[in-house]
Order: structure tokens, then C-alpha cells, then sequence
């Protein structure tokens, strides 16, 4: 009977993971396999967290993190039918801002942060994220891609906020709108942390800095800049047929609307 040794494995569990070192003998029995643990050579807890941006997080996360990713999550797309009434617009004039919609077979680009091996450092991350995000009343668990071409996720167990679909029971949510409806409320609403056109117009500068675009995103902030008088309306027909965020600023007279500092950004 002869008996294989294999080098220390880690055990991975998600979203918290625990990092077990150990040998692992594999012992032959009438040609069937039993494997036993023979031994723990070392244990250490380390609890990781990772947390999905597709929306201001993407350009400005708040929060102390270890390591940021660029990648996508599957099934779900950005749309901007999440009212925010405290950040970047008011109860009486809320901004749109961002949630995700269940749609099988899109992605959603985005960026991902861990935090890794500090308790304080996660809880300290996740009550200011529960601060920011307060209109969203869903955590939803999500796995983590970096290439299109594979559907082998490079994590799991990935947090990201998102919102119910339903205006009985969220209050936050508006539903879709026509575009240009859409439009005149992101360019005209405002709030403590900024106007709600400056969030639109960092996510499409975001997703062109990350070279994942949006077709929708660049239509809308053309609309809202129609709406604004900046530029005469320009819709785009693919992601490279359109000039970059600032150079749509360049010989422009641009009258920003008064704002305060940006304390946390929604």
C-alpha cells in the first residue's frame, strides 16, 4: 500500500475566507483512493471581503482597501432608476442614480475591493458603505469575472449593493423613463454632495478611463448636455464613435451649478 503526500493547500471560503495549511496523505486501498489529514501544520484566520463598484465607487471608493480589480459581474445591467434624495438631489427634486437590473446574458462592468485580514478595517468599510448607499435596501452575492471569454469566475462571494424593482415596496426606486424625461431630472437635480449631472458625467468618463464604455451611458450624457445647452445632440452608434468625456468641455462656456464639498459621493 503506497502512500502520496500533496504540498499545503489553502481552503477558500467566500465572502469571508479561511485559510487553512495542511497535508493531506492519499492512501491506495484495493485501487480506490481514502484520503486522510494527517496533520495541521499551521492555521490562520484571515477574513477577506470583497465589495462590487459599477456605480461612484468605480472612481471614488471612500474607503480604506487592499487591492482593486477591474472586471465584470454576469446577468445584470446598470440602469438609472434609483432615486437619491440626500446626496445628489433632494425629496423634492431626487437625482437618478444607479441599480442594477437582473437581464440574463449582459455585464456589468465595474471594479472590485478587498479588504483583507482586519476586522476593524471591514467593519469600519461596511458601516460607512451602509452610510452611502442608504438607499439601497439589498446586498446581493455575486461572482467576479475578468474575461469575457470565460465563465470561470476569478471570484465568488462578492457583495454588491443593489435595490428591489418595485415602487410599492422600495421607496427609492422610480422605474425607467424616456430619455429625455431622464434628462432634464439628471440636469437639473442637486444636492449636498454635488449635482446629479456631475455623477453621470464621472460614470461615463469612469467606464471610458477603465476602456469598457456604454452605449446607454454616452446617449444619456449627451442628452443631459443637449438639455444643458453645452453641445448640440449627439448619439453615438458604438463605443469608439464618440469624443471622450473632456473633450466634449473643450470651447464650451460652462455655468456648474453651486455645490457643496463632496463628503460622500452616491
Amino acid at each position: 500500500m503506497g502512500v502520496a503526500s500533496m504540498a499545503p493547500q489553502p481552503l477558500r471560503f467566500s465572502p469571508a475566507f479561511c485559510y487553512i495549511s495542511f497535508r493531506l496523505s492519499l492512501k491506495w486501498s484495493r485501487g480506490i483512493p481514502l484520503f486522510t489529514l494527517v496533520g495541521v501544520l499551521d492555521v490562520n484566520l484571515i477574513m477577506v471581503l470583497w465589495v462590487f463598484g459599477y456605480g461612484s465607487l468605480v472612481w471614488n471608493p471612500g474607503f480604506d482597501f487592499d487591492e482593486k480589480v477591474i472586471g465584470f459581474i454576469r446577468d445584470y445591467r446598470r440602469v438609472f432608476d434609483l432615486a437619491c434624495i440626500d446626496h445628489r438631489g433632494t425629496p423634492e427634486n431626487p437625482a437618478r442614480t444607479l441599480t442594477l437590473e437582473p437581464t440574463e446574458g449582459s455585464i456589468c462592468w465595474g471594479a472590485a475591493y478587498c479588504i483583507r485580514g482586519d476586522p476593524e478595517r471591514e467593519r469600519e468599510a461596511m458601516e460607512y458603505l451602509e452610510r452611502r448607499e442608504c438607499e439601497y435596501d439589498q446586498k446581493t452575492i455575486v461572482d467576479f469575472y475578468k474575461d469575457e471569454d470565460s465563465m470561470e469566475p476569478t471570484l465568488t462571494g462578492v457583495l454588491v449593493f443593489t435595490s428591489t424593482p418595485d415602487k410599492l415596496l422600495n421607496k427609492y426606486y422610480l422605474g425607467p423613463a424616456p430619455l429625455e424625461q431622464m434628462a432634464s431630472q439628471i440636469a437639473t437635480a442637486s444636492g449636498p454632495c454635488g449635482n446629479n449631472r456631475d455623477y453621470l458625467f464621472r460614470l461615463e468618463k469612469a467606464l471610458f478611463d477603465i476602456g469598457h464604455e456604454e452605449d446607454t451611458v454616452i446617449e444619456l450624457a449627451n442628452e443631459v448636455r443637449n438639455v444643458l445647452g453645452k453641445v448640440g445632440k449627439k448619439k453615438p452608434i458604438g463605443p469608439t464613435t464618440h469624443l471622450p468625456f473632456m473633450s466634449f468641455m473643450s470651447g464650451v462656456q460652462v455655468h456648474p451649478l453651486a455645490e457643496a464639498a463632496v463628503a460622500i459621493d452616491s
